[in-house]
């Protein structure tokens, strides 16, 4: 049994997950959680929570230009929930509504440098492409992640 519920966001979520954000990387990343993707994407944006407090989110959209595909823009779990299955279960329940909506993949991308990531897409059951040079301009290269929904 989870410690958790997981619904999908709202706008007003922002402001609990700004809130929190750098705290839960050790670093400042609030430029990478701009307030667009939770006015815009919130209906494919998912918030878990444990009581009243913000146990994680899943920032994600499903593209306008890409009628088959879903791409995951950014995840955050509570250091308290790390390890617990939350993060899986949040990809779980994306995958789910991008199924459910007709998409049959989904794609994230990351830094090089960050393991912990890579590691767990690949646990996820993404194919891992690069490290793709300047895939974020000049100098700036990015892990690329596809999966593919059909038959899981």
């Amino acid at each position: 049994m989870s410690d958790w519920a997981i619904r999908q966001a709202k706008p007003s979520d922002y402001d609990s997950i700004i809130a929190v954000v750098n705290d839960w990387w050790g670093r400042d990343v609030r430029s990478s959680v701009p307030r667009l993707f939770l006015d815009h994407f919130h209906a494919t944006s998912l918030i878990a929570t444990s009581g009243e407090e913000l146990a994680g989110f899943l920032v994600g959209f499903h593209s306008p230009c890409e009628p088959c595909e879903a791409y995951i823009h950014f995840v955050g779990v509570n250091p308290k929930f790390r390890g617990s299955g939350l993060a899986s279960q949040l990809y779980q329940v994306f995958f789910s509504g991008a199924r459910e909506r007709g998409r049959d993949i989904v794609r994230a991308i990351t830094s090089p440098i960050n393991e912990d990531s890579i590691a767990f897409h690949l646990f996820m059951g993404f194919e891992l492409t690069g490290p793709v040079p300047d895939y974020n301009g000049p100098g700036v290269e990015r892990i690329v992640f596809t999966r593919l929904l059909k038959g899981t």
